[in-house]
């Protein structure tokens, strides 16, 4: 079974995306900023992460940059899900190794469809 890292700050969009993933037999583990997200990538490297651009402690840019630069971490399929919808900013994400990107809020089936094209599904 696939596994997928869901950091986001908010526990509700955690649940959310947990679910939406559960149901596209994913297993799932959570967490609440960056930089626990980068310590569970250090001992468990998933094979998708979903993450938050704004989060206190370590934001998405920072801990999708720091991912990159683990041993392993060019491996997952970043996907950004965030609320931004600046062109600039998406085009940032994805230059800092993003490989898709998500508005909020999102559902089942642009998940489906975005895991879909990284081959996840």
């Amino acid at each position: 079974m696939k596994m997928c890292l869901v950091v986001d700050d908010s526990r509700v969009v955690r649940k959310v995306a947990r679910r939406i993933l559960e149901a596209l037999e994913f297993e799932t583990a959570e967490a609440c900023d960056g930089m626990e997200a980068l310590a569970f990538c250090r001992t468990a490297m998933p094979d998708a992460i979903l993450v938050d651009w704004s989060m206190p402690n370590m934001d998405g840019l920072e801990f999708l940059t720091s991912l990159r630069n683990e041993p392993g971490g060019e491996q997952p399929v970043v996907v950004f899900c965030a609320a931004e919808n600046d062109p600039e900013r998406i085009a940032e994400a994805l230059a800092h190794g993003a490989d898709e990107y998500i508005m909020k809020p999102f559902d089942g089936d642009i998940v489906a469809y975005k895991l879909g094209q990284a081959g996840l599904l």
